[in-house]
C-alpha cells in the first residue's frame, strides 16, 4: 500500500524554480509533523524542510531563503517550492514524517544542470 506520493521533478538550469507535491495517507499527514529530505549520489539522505502541522517551519542552511515549504491540510499534500536553483540541489528528493520516519516512497529526481 502506498503511502507517500512524491511529483514535481525534473530537468532546470541552474536559477529555475521547481514546486514539489507530496500526497499522503491520513494515517502518516494527519497531525503530525511533514519533512522534504533529499538524496544525492554517494551521499546520505538529509533533511531539508519540515512543517508541523500548525505550520511552523523549519529549514536547513544550505536551502534557507531559496526554499519553502507549505502543506494543505484538507488534501493531506505537502510542497516543497524551490527557486533559485544550484547544481548542488541535485537529488532525489523525498517526504516522510519528522523525526519517526515511516515507509519511504519512490522520490522524485530534481536535476539542476546546464
Amino acid at each position: 500500500q502506498v503511502q507517500l506520493v512524491e511529483s514535481g521533478g525534473g530537468l532546470v538550469q541552474p536559477g529555475g524554480s521547481l514546486r514539489l507535491s507530496c500526497a499522503a495517507s491520513g494515517r502518516i499527514f494527519v497531525g503530525n509533523v511533514m519533512g522534504w529530505y533529499r538524496q544525492a549520489p554517494g551521499k546520505e539522505r538529509e533533511l531539508v524542510a519540515f512543517i508541523t502541522s500548525g505550520r511552523a517551519t523549519y529549514y536547513g542552511d544550505s536551502v534557507k531563503g531559496r526554499f519553502t515549504i507549505a502543506r494543505d491540510n484538507a488534501k493531506n499534500t505537502v510542497y516543497l517550492q524551490m527557486n533559485s536553483l544550484k547544481p548542488e540541489d541535485t537529488a532525489v528528493y523525498y517526504c516522510n514524517r519528522h523525526p519517526n520516519v515511516v515507509e519511504w516512497g519512490q522520490g522524485t529526481q530534481v536535476t539542476v544542470s546546464s
